[in-house]
C-alpha cells in the first residue's frame, strides 16, 4: 500500500464519521463544527486528486466565510431542544421514506448515466495552459457560462430566502418615517397656550 491509499482511507473514513455526526447531533453548533471538519476534510481528498485550486477555494469560501457565518448564526439563535427533538421524532418516518427514495433515485441516476461510459465521458477538453486553475476557469466561463450563473441565481435566492424567514420585527423599537416628517407643519407640533397665571 502507497501512501496516497493508506492518506485515501484515513481522510475518508472520517469524513464519513464527520459527515455522520453532521446530521445525527443534537446540538446545531456541534453539527455546524463537525460540518467544519467535513470541508476540511473533503479539501484533503481534493488535494489527492491533484485538485488544488478547488481544495484552497472550499476552505477559503466555505470554511472562512459561509461556516463562520453560519456558526454565529446558530449561536445566535434561542433554540429550543426539547420542541426540536419533539419534531425530529414527529417527522422520521417521513424523512426515512424521503431518504430512500432519493437514494434510489440517485442510483438509477448514476446507472443510467454511465451505462455508456464512452458516449458520456468527456473525451476532449481545451486545455490552454498548465494550470488546473486556468483551465477550470475557462471550462467554466465558456463552455458552463449558463450553469455557472444559474448556480449564483440559486445561491442569491438562498440568501434572500434566509433573510425573509428570519427577519423579525420588533414592535418595542422606535422608527423614523422620513415622509411623515417632511410633511409636518408648524400647527401640528407647536400649541400656543395663552391666559395662564402666574
Amino acid at each position: 500500500m502507497n501512501i496516497e491509499l493508506i492518506t485515501f482511507i484515513i481522510f475518508s473514513s472520517l469524513l464519513i464519521f464527520t459527515s455522520i455526526k453532521v446530521i445525527t447531533s443534537s446540538n446545531p453548533v456541534l453539527s455546524a463544527i463537525n460540518l467544519v471538519f467535513s470541508f476540511f476534510l473533503s479539501a484533503v481528498l481534493w488535494l489527492l486528486l491533484g485538485a488544488e485550486f478547488l481544495s484552497i477555494i472550499l476552505i477559503l469560501v466555505y470554511v472562512g466565510a459561509v461556516m463562520v457565518l453560519f456558526l454565529f448564526v446558530v449561536m445566535m439563535l434561542d433554540i429550543n431542544i426539547a420542541k426540536k427533538n419533539a419534531a425530529y421524532i414527529k417527522y422520521l418516518p417521513l424523512g426515512i421514506g424521503i431518504f430512500i427514495v432519493f437514494n434510489i433515485l440517485i442510483i438509477l441516476f448514476f446507472i443510467n448515466t454511465f451505462e455508456n461510459i464512452n458516449y458520456n465521458a468527456i473525451s476532449s477538453i481545451n486545455i490552454i495552459s498548465e494550470s488546473n486553475t486556468e483551465n477550470l476557469g475557462f471550462v467554466l466561463f465558456t463552455d458552463y457560462i449558463l450553469e455557472f450563473e444559474i448556480a449564483g441565481l440559486i445561491l442569491l435566492l438562498g440568501i434572500l430566502s434566509a433573510i425573509i424567514l428570519t427577519y423579525r420585527k420588533n414592535p418595542n423599537n422606535k422608527y423614523q418615517d422620513p415622509a411623515r416628517q417632511i410633511d409636518v407643519r408648524k400647527k401640528d407640533r407647536l400649541k400656543v397656550i395663552k391666559g395662564l397665571k402666574e
